[in-house]
């Protein structure tokens, strides 16, 4: 699980002066389940327009991206998205920041909670559980964020540069934590 196929995928976007830029044009790729793959390019590339597409956050002009042989037409649960920015609820705790994406498909309290647990266990966040996100540092905030993701056991976790805004040694810490959260949930990401 978790194989994505993306076939003749387009995308542009128009300009104040009625022009059009073309940020994907007939882009083909193939990942296998349980991959980590690195997409890279320069800034303004559609790096973050691909990611978007895959998500089902936006449209396509033309072309399809499928996930595990089913075509993705909108947002799909299949899928977690870790974003730029740490976007956590800032009065929500850590743990229920964890278990709002559970809360919200409707899981009982102490099955999202356990949940959680496993989560903010795998970051490395235990003790902080019942902190607010203000009273983390931005590691530590994205951190939350990944454990938010991955706590829907998504088959494919998406990641926009969520290392982007911190400092060298604390993203280099961070790079290392991920393949280890990889190599224990072999999701694909």
């Amino acid at each position: 699980m978790g194989n994505l196929k993306i076939h003749d995928l387009c995308q542009s976007f128009a300009r104040e002066d009625k022009s059009h830029l073309t940020v994907l044009d007939h882009l083909n790729l193939e990942i296998t389940g349980k991959e980590f793959v690195c997409i890279l390019g320069a800034s303004g590339c559609g790096k973050t327009s691909l990611l978007r597409l895959i998500a089902g956050l936006d449209e396509a002009e033309s072309g399809s991206i499928l996930l595990d042989g089913e075509e993705i037409k909108g947002p799909n649960p299949k899928v977690g998205f870790v974003f730029q920015e740490y976007s956590l609820f800032p009065w929500r705790s850590v743990i229920d920041n964890i278990a709002f994406g559970l809360e919200m498909k409707g899981v009982p309290a102490d099955e999202r909670y356990k949940t959680a647990e496993r989560y903010l266990e795998l970051v490395n966040l235990t003790q902080f559980r019942n902190c607010y996100p203000s009273e983390l540092s931005g590691g530590m905030r994205q951190r939350v964020a990944v454990a938010r993701a991955l706590a829907l056991d998504p088959v494919l976790l998406l990641m926009d540069e969520p290392f982007g805004a911190l400092d060298a040694q604390t993203r280099n810490m961070l790079q290392t934590e991920l393949l280890d959260i990889w190599e224990k949930t072999k999701k694909t990401i």
